[in-house]
């Protein structure tokens, strides 16, 4: 598994940003709305990582394109007036499978956990000497999806809802569970 390509960076913002907007901050705390992005980033970097794990992976997304949002907009209901209007090019760049595993994560932090020490595993050992960092500390850097403070939670509890999610994640759970070990 590749772990971090900028190939994939159109896809990780775009799926972020979908996210985000269609499960907004909560709480009174006036860094919601950027805790809120943050978990929602991570969850969608572990997602792409996932999906996309090699670096051909990465780069034969960025050619091809990833497929849209059109029907994440179409079940959650916020299809937009028109999407080729401007500012709405980035809808172009969200990957329906991208959001659908991120929700499974936001949902389950037992099952980000999961996730998080696959990407993880996945990245090989160098021929000699330590792990480079990025490896080594993988599950650290995303503690805000695998174990989230109380003020994360309370930023994103629409984005974290289970319920709420569903219609999103039951897309494409079956295949992130077969994915996955254990």
């Amino acid at each position: 598994m590749a772990g971090p390509s900028t190939a994939l960076s159109p896809v990780i913002a775009a799926s972020t940003h979908w996210l985000v907007r269609a499960y907004p901050a909560t709480g009174t705390d006036p860094a919601a709305a950027t805790l809120n992005e943050l978990q929602a980033r991570q969850a969608v970097t572990v997602a792409a990582w996932l999906r996309y794990p090699t670096p051909v992976d990465a780069e034969l997304v960025a050619m091809a394109g990833p497929g849209g949002s059109a029907q994440l907009d179409w079940r959650m209901g916020s299809e937009p007036d028109d999407e080729l209007a401007d500012g709405e090019g980035w809808r172009t760049w969200v990957d329906e499978v991208v959001v659908s595993w991120a929700a499974c994560l936001l949902a389950d932090p037992l099952l980000a956990a999961r996730a998080v020490d696959a990407v993880a595993a996945a990245v090989p050992m160098p021929p000699a000497g330590p792990r480079p960092r990025r490896v080594t500390d993988l599950p650290a850097e995303f503690r805000r999806l695998t174990e989230p403070a109380p003020r994360d939670s309370a930023a994103a509890v629409l984005l974290r809802h289970p319920d709420l999610l569903d219609s999103v994640a039951g897309l494409h759970r079956g295949d992130l569970l077969y994915l996955l070990p254990g």
